[in-house]
């Protein structure tokens, strides 16, 4: 099976865990073939010489993309490997949900512009740069999902995503099914203890916030014996992130380590509506939407979540 490796706005780490498979990996690479992969191997949009006068990518069956699309290079190479791949695969939170890098939606990409270029003292002596002149390719208006550009036919959240997905979506490809894909939320996965709104929230005076304090939990004692962070007052994204962090049978990991999920491995599914679904979980809960602090930085990193509260907001 040919496979075309690409990254668009991302930081490698979904790359690092491909390699993360391991003994996996090695037992997988008798029946793959890379034939483009420019974080591990040299080959040239425009031939090796520059020879070609079009952006090219050699046609694969399947297609790996990680990162988001931030800018018109990234939309050109993502086109360009769509045509080219008969299975395009998202891997990794940036690519399938806007990851980290959708927060720079909260703000305009004139007004961030502004802010690098003129609003900090610059380290390089003379004018700002100029994009036109310098080759630089032009900014789009947001960082946008894959999906928001061309059709992709299988996603694998995480940031990184967990070795243990990534197998499941090359050997589902291998062996032509559906991949078994984690598709319940991180709660459902979650081992801490619910006692409900009765109980009373033991956050600071019933209020939500971030994680400036530590947790009530007993070190000696399993994830089972702590109660849920979110009833704890802690702002846990745990209800509307899709579980799949820990593995197939590890705890999430951000809840083994006794803090709050950050929300990681993107929404639920493609059809949840991240934003609507948490106040909910926080009325479950017993707490109040008003209460909850830095609404668009939680949640704009759900692609799409940043235009909801910002009418909410209005």
């Amino acid at each position: 099976m040919k496979i075309a490796g690409e990254w668009l706005n991302s930081c490698s780490g979904c790359e690092i865990a491909i390699l993360n498979l391991g003994e996996t990996l090695l037992t997988l690479l008798p029946e793959l073939e890379f034939v483009h992969l420019p974080v591990l191997t040299d080959n040239k949009y425009f031939g090796q010489t520059g020879e070609r006068d079009a952006l090219t990518i050699p046609r694969a069956v399947v297609g790996i993309v990680s990162g988001g699309v931030r800018n018109e290079e990234h939309l050109e190479v993502l086109r360009e490997l769509r045509a080219k791949t008969d299975v395009l695969v998202a891997l990794g939170t940036c690519a399938t949900a806007g990851g980290i890098p959708a927060l720079a939606n909260q703000t305009s990409a004139a007004s961030m512009r502004e802010l690098v270029y003129r609003g900090q003292p610059s380290t390089v002596p003379g004018p700002d740069p100029d994009p036109s002149r310098h080759h630089i390719p032009a900014m789009l208006e947001t960082c946008d999902a894959v999906s928001q550009h061309v059709k992709v036919d299988l996603s694998v959240p995480g940031c990184p995503p967990h070795p243990d997905w990534i197998a499941e979506a090359i050997v589902s490809l291998l062996e032509g099914r559906a991949p078994a894909m984690p598709e319940r939320s991180v709660c459902d996965g979650c081992p801490t203890r619910r006692l409900g709104p009765d109980s009373g929230c033991a956050g600071a005076g019933g209020t939500l916030h971030r994680l400036l304090e530590q947790p009530a939990f007993d070190p000696d004692k399993g994830l089972e014996e702590m109660r849920c962070l979110l009833e704890q007052g802690f702002m846990c994204m745990g209800p509307v992130t899709r579980r799949g962090c820990g593995g197939r049978e590890g705890a999430p990991r951000c809840i083994a380590a006794r803090v709050p999920c950050r929300g990681c491995y993107g929404p639920v599914n493609a059809h949840s509506l991240p934003f609507v679904d948490y106040v909910g979980a926080l009325t479950a809960v017993g707490q109040s939407y008003a209460d909850m602090p830095d609404k668009p930085g939680y949640l704009s990193r759900f692609n799409g979540s940043h235009t909801i509260i910002r009418k909410l907001e209005d």
